[in-house]
């Protein structure tokens, strides 16, 4: 569930280098999902949105170093599809947690929410 929200989804395109700055991001409105404006970083994204960034913030110098990083080293993860040129992700699929990184403990985000 996690994955599916759109700051996660905007982070995971490689839109922005930080999840603090994708939350940012989208509150302040840079974000379309299939054509429509959406700042609430908690809107769950489903198969197939076309998640964008907006005219306005396409020339912003963090995006550019976001994207331009991110192609060097190829992050963003298989489940989605970003093309760099447009600054434009297809959300292809929920992920499956052996896709997701071995690092998370979801023990302790299940404990976190919890609370």
């Amino acid at each position: 569930l996690l994955e599916r929200r759109l700051d996660a989804v905007v982070y995971r395109a490689k839109f922005v280098p930080t999840v603090f700055a994708a939350r940012q991001f989208v509150n302040h409105g840079h974000v379309t999902v299939n054509g429509k404006r959406v700042n609430i970083p908690s809107y769950r994204v489903k198969p197939e949105d076309v998640v964008a960034i907006r005219d306005k913030a396409k020339n912003q110098l963090r995006v550019k170093e976001a994207m331009a990083l991110s192609q060097e080293m190829n992050l963003v993860p298989g489940w989605m599809e970003v093309d760099a040129k447009k600054l434009e992700g297809v959300f292809k699929t929920y992920p499956d947690r052996d896709q997701l990184s071995p690092d998370i403990n979801e023990n302790l985000i299940v404990e976190l929410y919890s609370k």
